[in-house]
């Protein structure tokens, strides 16, 4: 992950700007002197925080984990930003000083998540690529495809840089990218809109079965988003993911389902070029859905009442658990900021794909940081369980 070692971490005045980055806001941890956030945005939207480490004689400036910019190149400039401002004695850094990639100043087919959750396209039939790794099959797809519009989903930063290149230099139109979870995208996904879901190789978590992408919900939703005669293509080298997964396809009432066994396709990735070469079997589990789908239709808000606690009660809330049917709230942290409000860190709704997030006070207003939570059932119900307990 990019980071600074500093000698020594110094505050600025806040808010200011400076080279299209702007920095907010500060907020120190209640509990741990050590660590500090930094409020930081791009004035498009992109908003994360900094966050700065004291482990033992060195000092981290690096991107906090929750609320990293998709960009890698923000992160990188944002990063500089603070130390030429700070005047920051810089004693190592992996960030690069030399200028982006002319293929990646501008990346118009990386998306947040809200792109999605507030207005998802629906112009063309959909496909959507769970964990593109190289993004052979993803291009190739979209480049051949050229009249239906792909989704490529993927967690891995230099992956998504490096399919990123690749569409503005072959000057794709049809092909998306987002940095998520693809369990919890699938719930933003409207019903019978997507011809294909493509899960090639995904990571077979046999230690940590629970981390899955094939699971019974998982399968669900793919029933729901897909159009009548839609396909989930599951392929996999793991012999026990196959066997998994055919056990879960099989629990549903109903189910049209197409095994085969090293079948040969117009383009393979390079994990399965290897794979090839150690004469490792391929299988593929391919899900035929056959039904059309009632519309989504998740109700709620994320709206605050008025905050409510005192200085005790917040301090108290820290490492705060709350255990319900159906989901959980975790208040991980606390922070004050400087701008005389409190910051929480929270982990919530579902057991499975919980959210992430921050919520931030001033006087006796609330709001999530750096965006709302997706509308699903799990975190409506526990915003409910948030909304009650900082009401006081």
């Amino acid at each position: 992950m990019p980071h600074l070692v500093v000698k020594e971490f110094k505050n600025i005045d806040l808010p200011v700007e400076v080279e299209g980055v702007r920095f907010h806001f500060i907020a120190k941890n209640l509990s741990f002197e050590n660590e500090q956030l930094i409020s930081v945005g791009d004035g498009k939207g992109h908003d994360f925080f900094l966050i700065v480490k004291y482990d033992h004689d060195k000092i981290l400036l690096k991107s906090d984990k929750t609320t990293r910019p998709a960009s890698i190149f923000l992160l990188h400039k944002a990063l500089k930003a603070y130390a030429k401002l700070a005047k920051l004695e810089i004693l190592h850094s992996n960030v690069p000083e030399n200028k982006n990639n002319p293929h990646l100043r501008e990346t118009p087919a990386l998306k947040e998540i809200e792109y999605f959750a507030n207005d998802f396209p629906m112009d063309k039939e959909v496909h959507i690529e769970v964990g593109f790794g190289s993004g052979r099959h993803l291009l190739y797809q979209a480049e051949n495809n050229p009249d239906k519009l792909f989704i490529g989903l993927e967690i891995h930063r230099p992956s998504i840089q490096q399919v990123l290149k690749q569409i503005n230099i072959k000057g794709l139109k049809n092909l998306l990218v987002i940095d998520y979870d693809a369990r919890l995208f699938m719930e933003q996904v409207p019903s019978n809109i997507v011809g294909k879901i493509y899960v090639h190789f995904p990571v077979p978590w046999d230690k940590k079965p629970h981390r899955r992408v094939i699971s019974k919900t998982f399968v669900a939703e793919a029933m729901r988003v897909l159009k009548p005669g839609g396909r989930l293509e599951l392929r996999t080298d793991s012999e026990n993911y196959y066997a998994y997964s055919y056990e879960t396809f099989m629990s549903f009432t109903r189910m049209e389902l197409l095994i085969k066994k090293n079948k040969e396709i117009a383009v393979s990735s390079k994990y399965e070029d290897r794979w090839k070469r150690m004469q490792k079997n391929i299988y593929d589990l391919t899900m035929i859905n056959d039904e059309e789908s009632e519309p989504l239709k998740i109700e709620g808000s994320f709206e605050f009442e008025r905050f409510g606690l005192n200085e005790e009660q917040v301090m108290a809330l820290q490492g705060k658990k709350f255990i319900e049917d159906g989901y959980f709230v975790h208040f991980e942290r606390v922070y004050a900021t400087n701008l005389g409000g409190y910051l929480f860190k929270l982990s919530f709704g579902s057991f499975d794909r919980p959210e992430h997030l921050y919520i931030i006070t001033a006087g006796e207003t609330l709001r999530y940081y750096p965006r709302e939570p997706l509308r699903s059932k799990a975190n409506l119900a526990a915003h409910k369980k948030i909304q009650e307990v900082l009401h006081g």
